[in-house]
């Protein structure tokens, strides 16, 4: 089996942006906010956005089940309030969860959590609970950025967030570090905002002891770990300096990178750099790099193709990056039991 760690709705039905943009206008404006239950989407159309894009593509290059998350733009922390966030997220949770019901074999849910600036992060659990215990999801995003660009709260390693660390722990589910859209006009948001915020959560994790009070807790850095693998080295001495343990020893047993990398050079560096046990597949499709490379005459984002030509992998380290590592991650994938629900919420 092939499973992509790294999927978001990127084309969900235009009838949930339209609820957005009714919900911001409302908060702004300062009128009644749309419910929940005035976004109506059909089953029909949650399978055509997904049957003519991630379905199809899936199936065009061989992989076989996404871990799938809300669109990382769209969550846009910084708009509006605490309570904004929280029905926004709710609402695309929610619409992942459909997706999840409809394709039980290709997705498995990962949910977005209600943050907002300078809210304090143990108000996201009851969300995290919802989405794990009730919707069967096997992790989520966590933006250590909710500002969008101007970095306000604390590093990943502050006790500030260590009641969301608690009950990740409690219920065995990993976070990948995903920042949402940047307002800071000096970051591009996917070429930039992104990548800082990767490399940034790395740095923050080499310069505390956050694994010593949290030994189990996992983290996936999305997009090849930013700028970690080119500079390794460099991390490596900073942390010799800084007279820390090796990195190998006291940050690869729970910080992993995925292969959103878009080019074979890349892919092939983070392989040589990052041990097997540490490099999870993944596309991110249909996602930030939609076009054809010229060079290639192949999507940017068909990262399997990238894989499978590194030639100094055995079958066995394959067999870790396209499945195994996953596993070993989001040790609730295994429990399809738990994940498939009926139309209730709850499994028949």
């Amino acid at each position: 089996m092939i499973i992509d760690c790294h999927g978001h709705y990127t084309t969900a039905p235009a009838e949930l942006e339209a609820w957005r943009k009714r919900q911001i206008a409302a908060f702004e404006g300062g009128g009644k906010a749309p419910s929940r239950d005035e976004l109506v989407i059909a089953d029909d159309a949650i399978r055509t956005s997904l049957e003519n894009s991630q379905l199809k593509l899936q199936r065009e290059r061989g992989t076989d089940l996404t871990i799938f998350s809300p669109r990382a733009s769209f969550m846009a922390h910084h708009i509006g309030d605490a309570s904004v966030s929280r029905e926004w997220s709710t609402l695309c949770n929610d619409i992942v969860h459909r997706v999840c019901q409809l394709y039980p074999d290709n997705f498995v849910g990962v949910c977005q959590l209600p943050q907002s600036p300078g809210v304090r992060p143990e108000t996201c659990i009851p969300e995290l609970e919802r989405c794990v215990n009730e919707l069967g999801f096997i992790g989520c995003n966590l933006n250590p950025d909710p500002s969008g660009g101007w970095w306000k709260e604390p590093p990943l390693t502050d006790r500030w967030w260590y009641p969301l660390y608690e009950k990740m722990v409690e219920l065995d589910v990993p976070a990948m570090v995903h920042v949402s859209t940047s307002c800071n006009p000096c970051f591009h948001a996917t070429g930039a905002h992104y990548i800082n915020a990767d490399t940034t959560a790395f740095m923050q994790f080499l310069t505390a002891d956050l694994f010593k009070d949290f030994p189990t807790l996992k983290f996936i850095i999305p997009h090849g770990g930013g700028a970690v693998p080119y500079h390794w080295g460099r991390y490596k001495g900073l942390a010799q300096d800084m007279k820390r343990p090796l990195l190998k020893d006291y940050l690869l047993n729970n910080v992993f990178f995925d292969t959103c990398v878009y080019h074979y050079p890349g892919i092939e560096l983070l392989a040589k750099v990052m041990p097997v046990d540490n490099i999870l597949f993944a596309s991110e499709m249909v996602g930030a790099v939609r076009g054809i490379d010229p060079d290639t005459g192949h999507h940017y984002d068909d990262t399997r193709r990238y894989v499978d030509q590194l030639h100094a992998l055995t079958d066995a380290d394959r067999g870790k990056i396209f499945e195994g590592n996953a596993r070993r991650v989001f040790p609730r994938l295994g429990n399809r039991a738990a994940r498939e629900v009926n139309a209730s919420g709850r499994r028949a």
